[in-house]
């Protein structure tokens, strides 16, 4: 293809721009009510608030600064387990605070151990390597993580595909401790020479069940088998997600220590029980008309549709604008450019339906997405849960609306059932007849 040019804008760098957030919800603290389950020796006592670990003064303000009042259940378990210098495995419900709950204290004993400034050399030593499946999602990891470490000497630094390379490599040569990056262009730049692994600490997966399966399984284990990259016995190593098959657990052994820890939040794999979800019968020739009902009657709040191929992602939003109904689109086929103006048009309310494949079914964290509609079901569940998951977080409230389509997705209906009982949503008859059939 032709070479890629694009240099991403540099993001706000007053204080103010970083620290920007949006509310918790009413819901926020039923988190609390969750039963936590952690497995594995020793683990170490939870964390009932942010004052009780012996983090540094700085760290503890931007903690407050950032909006951060008293820690979710996942960063109740995580951080104490992280900042005893153990492996983890942590499966929680979207939205609910995972990022923090591996940033704090990795930045907090990168803190306690002091990093190295390197600005300028040829080649970058970073203590601390995150990699997630998407761009923006790595983007939005690092920009919250520039919240943490706020007037310190920790430097972070994002990369990630569709960028001019060479912008990359001048960002990680001012000097980087914690390099944020989607992994094909992470391996590219560690090839190139400009990243060495030897100083590496922790290396973070987020979305890791999506991390080890056929998406990016090959380019992790080419990173962990690097012949500068510390051993497992030798670095910390974290994975993050709000949903684990049960294969995957069993493909992550292979990266963590014999005796890490695994802390589970509700169900493994369960949806967020602040969306209200509704599953219609809805057969494709009909879910084109269906949708102009539903967003007709949504008036203008912020909407994020699901379908299943990237051509079709830019049809609905042709089709929507059409009717009147602003709309723009995402996926893995438009220029990073096109994205970013996707995102900011979406976030800003100048279109309020983005019409998205999977490539922003995980992690992204919109404020005030009201609906998610599932115009095509995804192939697995853990996909349905994720996608759903862009909406009521942080304690808000949020609802989806899934078309299924007896004729491709009667091989959901089973595990629909599970997921719908399970976050104590009504099943209609239908789907649970469709499921025994």
């Amino acid at each position: 293809g032709p070479k890629v040019t694009y240099v991403p804008p540099p993001p706000p760098d007053d204080e103010q721009a970083i620290f920007a957030r949006y509310q918790t919800g009413i819901n926020f603290d039923k988190y609390d009510e969750n039963i936590v389950e952690v497995s594995g020796l020793d683990p170490p006592a939870a964390l009932m608030s942010f004052a009780d670990t012996n983090m540094c003064h700085t760290l503890t303000v931007n903690i407050a600064k950032a909006g951060y009042s008293k820690p979710t259940p996942v960063q109740k378990y995580s951080i104490p387990i992280i900042m005893a210098g153990r492996d983890l495995m942590a499966c929680a419900q979207t939205g609910s605070g995972k990022t923090a709950a591996f940033l704090v204290p990795v930045v907090a004993q990168m803190m306690k151990d002091g990093v190295t400034a390197s600005s300028f050399k040829e080649q970058q030593e970073p203590e601390c390597i995150i990699t997630a499946p998407t761009r923006e999602l790595i983007n939005q990891i690092f920009l919250e993580a520039r919240k943490f470490v706020y007037g310190t000497c920790i430097r972070p630094v994002v990369i990630y595909g569709g960028t001019q390379t060479d912008y990359s490599i001048r960002q990680v040569k001012q000097g980087c401790n914690i390099l944020c990056a989607t992994p094909g262009r992470l391996l590219d730049i560690i090839g190139r020479g400009k990243i060495g692994l030897n100083s590496l600490k922790y290396l973070v997966l987020d979305e890791a069940d999506r991390m080890l399966d056929m998406g990016f399984g090959a380019d992790m284990k080419k990173l962990v088998s690097l012949p500068d990259m510390p051993q497992k016995d030798k670095r910390q190593t974290l994975m993050f997600s709000a949903t684990f098959p049960e294969e995957v657990q069993r493909l992550a052994g292979e990266f963590l220590k014999a005796d890490f820890l695994f802390v589970v939040v509700g169900h493994v794999g369960g949806a967020c029980s602040d969306v209200q979800q509704n599953i219609l019968q809805v057969s494709q020739y009909f879910k084109r008309d269906k949708l102009i009902e539903i967003l007709h009657s949504i008036g203008n709040e912020r909407t994020l549709v699901f379908v299943d191929t990237k051509k079709k992602a830019d049809f609905i939003a042709c089709f929507l604008c059409q009717e009147n109904i602003p709309a723009t689109s995402i996926h893995g086929d438009r220029e990073q450019r096109e994205r970013e103006i996707a995102l900011q048009d979406f976030r800003s309310g100048k279109c309020p339906v983005l019409v998205a494949t999977s490539v922003a079914a995980r992690g992204l964290d919109i404020e005030s997405v009201q609906h998610v509609i599932n115009f095509d079901l995804p192939s697995t569940i853990e996909e349905y849960v994720h996608r759903i998951g862009r909406t009521g977080r942080c304690g808000n409230t949020g609802k989806a609306i899934g078309f299924f389509d007896n004729s491709s997705d009667g091989h959901l209906a089973q595990p629909l059932v599970k997921v719908l009982s399970d976050a104590q949503q009504e099943v209609p008859v239908w789907l649970t007849e469709v499921a025994f059939e």
